[in-house]
């Protein structure tokens, strides 16, 4: 599997995202031992960077990834997150879920404590990657240098070894980097929602940032398993998402239909090739992949296992650009 560096840290292109292993009304319930064996046998075979947050199923996510890796620790690297907060009147607004509220929160005071939250849950003494999850929005506003501050002391205690940013802009990175290292920025990115990366790409490059892409198969709607007719929960991750709206699922599924010559020539699945589109984007780019059961992640190991030549990557585009035109 192909590999690279963020910041000091040497990890497969292909990381597992532990989002969907959180549960909760997001993902519905899920075999935590299924899980835990499913992360595992990511780390056996060959996955170098796990992906979670106190987000996830309200620090769920961290526990399991914790139990998971008992015994495994010094074989992966583990990234989390910090300023999304819940049962704290700190903060600003950001949503309800069951009866949490949840907040944004970037302050100094609540990024030590969420720090030491997330080292207890993973059942570890350092974070590799440290990310600050949804940036500082009014009315609690919480100024770039604060957050830093707070990273480096982190970093200086050898709590966190690198320090990445999420759901941010061009701009806010800059003012990060003005305060001091930043390893990697992760937003949103596939085939069909490719904003943030353009916008992220030439400062990548000049400030060797890594460009970490979350949700490339668009929360399951490029594995070809959605139906023309499906309708997501109410509660779930694809409620209100536009992608998901039944004009759109059609024309995905009319695309991934044009994809079959593809599936047939490399034996791949539809997945494996959004996934290795993504990955293929820029030799800086991180691809996160997320995974409950062994058989999902064995498709994403495949993926990280393919090369497809440069025409069939521009047929890929091709088709994904025709949704892009006609989607409601």
């Amino acid at each position: 599997m192909e590999k690279m560096r963020i910041g000091d840290v040497a990890v497969t292109k292909l990381a597992l995202g532990a989002w969907a292993i959180g549960g909760g009304l997001w993902w519905g319930d899920n075999d935590d031992k299924e899980s835990e064996a499913t992360i595992r046998e990511a780390v056996d075979c060959g996955i170098e960077l796990i992906d979670t947050a106190p987000a996830y199923g309200f620090g769920h996510s961290e526990e399991v990834v914790g139990r998971a890796l008992s015994g495994i620790r010094d074989r992966v690297k583990i990234s989390t997150k910090c300023g999304i907060v819940w049962g704290d009147t700190e903060g600003s607004f950001y949503f309800t879920l069951g009866d949490k509220t949840v907040r944004r929160n970037l302050s100094a005071a609540s990024i030590m404590r969420e720090a030491e939250n997330s080292l207890r849950r993973l059942n570890t003494d350092h974070i590799d990657l440290y990310i600050t999850h949804w940036q500082s929005v009014p009315p609690f506003i919480t100024p770039v240098e604060e957050t830093m501050s707070a990273l480096l002391k982190l970093k200086e205690q050898g709590k966190i070894l690198g320090i990445g940013i999420s759901n941010a802009t061009p701009d806010i990175l800059n003012e990060y980097l003005a305060c001091g290292k930043v390893d990697l920025v992760q937003e949103k990115f596939s085939i069909l929602d490719r904003a943030a990366y353009l916008s992220f790409e030439d400062i990548c490059k000049d400030k060797d940032v890594v460009f970490q892409a979350y949700s490339p198969m668009e929360l399951g709607l490029l594995t070809g398993k959605i139906s023309d007719d499906y309708v997501p929960d109410k509660d779930s991750a694809r409620a209100g998402k536009d992608l998901f709206e039944p004009e759109n699922i059609k024309l995905v599924n009319a695309m991934l239909a044009k994809w079959r010559p593809l599936v047939q020539k490399y034996d791949a699945s539809y997945a494996q090739l959004a996934i290795v589109w993504a990955a293929a984007q820029n030799y800086f780019v991180n691809v996160l992949c997320g995974a409950r059961t062994k058989a999902q992640l064995a498709d994403n190991i495949r993926a990280g296992q393919l090369k497809l030549e440069k025409e069939d990557l521009e047929f890929l585009t091709k088709t994904a650009d025709e949704v892009l035109q006609k989607k409601v």
